[in-house]
């Protein structure tokens, strides 16, 4: 039987090109469900898009991380094979260019992040002669690509297979200039433990044969499913615009289906995910909602998600654009939201990965950072009236607060600068610095200059950047334009020293109100001079007016204005503005009214303050118990968080 095609194959998908299209893919394999290996052929092409001929082109082989024990992913101790049969690779049987030139001898394996002779996830490929500027190489490649096991965002366990990084891939030429790059180049790293990936948006037109039995779904549109007989079916996909291809087979999915505006969304899942379905669906709605509002519209009229078995949870929480993995509520808690809140997380990475595409080897916080931000604000506005993830009738916690408490708690949270490529993080802090101090730090910038502006920042960064792979820098300049038109020089002439010190600085923010002291003002008492020395008390029955001084702190190097509430036993309140930039600051006042309480940022503007508990100040004894005790218990809660979500 032959499903009528959505679209006739090379139609286009999109009413008009959404990126430069500068790489295409046609794919054509078969899977051996029972090998466990992925075999066939495929047509590349890349343009050259510069102005000088390119005599080399670069590949991705990211399989081959899972080849051997040495490869630079393996031997970072986050992978072993399950056995003999566990090991993954991807190997070229024959390669030749347009021109019908055979390239055997011609290409072999560099790497060029940490010169690790067993690794072998790029290969370099000596042209026989340059690609002119504006020309286009074509390579024609047969190839086998075996899936490794355990999962580790791509492979097999049993029956299910997750196909992703799977084939040889282009790397991104980099032209001067793109990016902050002094001259052109190829951009092609090696596959670490802790990077992601950089890529062309491209055309993908891909045809899988496997068996009948299986269920499938993957980042393209669906053009026709094709029964061979003898128990084999071809599932042909396109796929136009975004920066990967990955697939799924599994004889055991559900598959579940909505609509939202001009969006046909498709949940593949397990029977025991199916209680859950209705969570994910509206959590990817909330997701699609918040965004096309606040960032700009999604383009595509498709969107594919996963909620894998357990056995292959491996491939959980990963993205491909239009094609996303999430995990299933399974032993969560109906009361937390992380189910919810990884569904969000790796839809927006559709944006933030897919349509911006941002280099995650070398900028990590650019997409995930942003991600994470996102994914909190939405999760918070969703979920509990701003406090999404934690929801009990005595407790709620916000997402938001549990990626400032994995910040604010980790113990080497200055070791290292906020800029750094993946694989460079030290001491285990690549999660702590890319997703959860970007995030920090962003909230810090919306509570500076204010939630309508930051939408109007990722407004224009949208306009500007989506489909041309912008930098951090390509950002602030970004957040510098926004500020600088709608506030003018009011937080200076640029954002520059916020950057600075969050983005490229190592420091600590730290506020605290330090004490408060408030006294009578008496009228005088003590020694008179005159002609004789005569001595007078003051009149306690006149004494109605006190002096109150409240005194601040700046612990840390993060300077940051602040705003300061301060309260007097008379109910009055005055809300003050510190420019942070002294290491102390001391407020007096004068009046029948005594100060008994004070706090730094009063609204929770700054949530990059490392320690909240020493902002306020109240001469209430019972409520600064009151607040100790809350705070202890807030860190019990962020610790079995933590438990849950191992």
């Amino acid at each position: 039987m032959s499903l009528m095609p959505l679209v006739a194959a090379g139609q286009a998908i999109l009413g008009k090109p959404l990126s430069a299209r500068l790489t295409g893919y046609d794919i054509d394999v078969t899977l051996d469900p029972e090998k466990h290996i992925v075999s066939g052929m495929m047509t590349a092409w890349w343009v050259n898009n510069s102005s000088m001929p390119v005599g080399e082109a670069m590949m991705h082989m990211y399989l081959n991380a899972f080849s051997s024990n040495k490869s630079t992913f393996a031997s970072k101790g986050n992978w072993s094979a399950s056995g003999k049969e566990g090991w993954g690779w991807v190997k070229i049987s024959s390669m030749s260019d347009g021109k019908g030139n055979d390239l055997t001898g011609l290409y072999g394996y560099v790497s060029p992040d940490d010169s690790n002779e067993h690794d072998k996830t790029v290969l370099r490929i000596a042209l026989p002669e340059p690609v002119a500027p504006g020309d286009t190489l074509v390579l024609k490649l047969d190839f086998i690509s075996k899936l490794p096991s355990p999962i580790r965002r791509t492979g097999y366990d049993e029956d299910f297979h997750f196909v992703a990084q799977w084939f040889p891939k282009f790397g991104v030429y980099e032209t001067a200039g793109m990016r902050q790059r002094e001259a052109d180049g190829w951009n092609c790293h090696q596959f670490h433990p802790n990077s992601e990936f950089y890529s062309n948006h491209s055309v993908y037109n891909v045809s899988v044969t496997l068996p009948s039995e299986f269920v499938t779904g993957s980042g393209g549109m669906l053009i026709e499913e094709i029964d061979l007989g003898d128990g084999l079916k071809k599932v042909v996909w396109r796929a136009e615009d975004i920066v990967d291809f990955a697939w799924t087979a599994w004889p055991g999915y559900e598959v579940l289906d909505r609509k939202w505006n001009h969006v046909d969304i498709t949940l593949l899942t397990s029977k025991t995910g199916l209680s859950k379905a209705d969570n994910h669906f509206e959590a990817v709605i909330y997701a699609l909602e918040y965004l096309n509002e606040r960032v700009g519209p999604y383009p595509w009229p498709h969107l594919t998600f996963v909620d894998p078995p357990f056995n292959g949870s491996g491939a959980g929480g990963m993205e491909y654009t239009t094609l996303f993995t999430t995990m299933g509520a399974g032993a969560i808690p109906s009361f937390m939201k992380m189910a919810e809140m990884v569904t969000i997380h790796e839809f927006g990475h559709s944006y933030f990965m897919g349509m911006l595409a941002s280099n995650e080897f070398e900028e990590p916080w650019v997409d995930e950072g942003i991600n994470s931000y996102w994914e909190q604000r939405i999760v918070d506005h969703y979920y509990g009236d701003g406090y999404g993830l934690l929801r009990l009738p005595f407790l709620k916690m916000s997402d938001a607060d549990q990626g400032r408490i994995s910040y604010v708690t980790s113990p080497n949270r200055t070791i290292a600068t906020n800029d750094l490529p993946s694989w460079m993080y030290p001491h285990g802090t690549y999660s702590m610095m890319s997703y959860n101090k970007a995030a920090v730090w962003l909230h810090t910038l919306e509570g500076i200059i204010g939630t309508e502006t930051m939408d109007n920042v990722f407004r224009e960064y949208y306009r500007r950047w989506a489909f041309k792979h912008p930098s951090g820098q390509d950002f602030i300049a970004v957040v510098n334009d926004v500020v600088k038109n709608e506030h003018g020089n009011r937080f200076g002439e640029d954002m520059n020293w916020f950057f600075n010190q969050v983005l490229y600085g190592q420091g600590e923010c730290d506020y605290r109100v330090s004490g408060i002291t408030s006294n009578r003002i008496r009228s005088y008492s003590g020694v008179v001079n005159g002609d004789s020395v005569t001595y007078t008390r003051s009149d306690r029955s006149s004494d109605t007016l006190y002096l109150s001084r409240v005194s601040l702190e700046r612990l840390g190097e993060v300077i940051l204005p602040v705003e300061v509430l301060i309260g007097f036993d008379t109910g009055e309140e005055v809300l003050e503005n510190w420019d942070g930039t002294g290491a102390y600051k001391d407020y007096e006042y004068t009046g029948v009214g005594q100060v008994v309480w004070a706090k730094i940022d009063p609204y929770d503007k700054i949530d990059i303050d490392i320690n909240r508990m020493n902002n306020s100040f109240t001469l209430d004894p019972s409520g600064a118990t009151t607040r100790r005790m809350m705070n202890k218990f807030m860190f019990l809660v962020q610790m079995m968080i933590s438990i849950f979500t191992l």
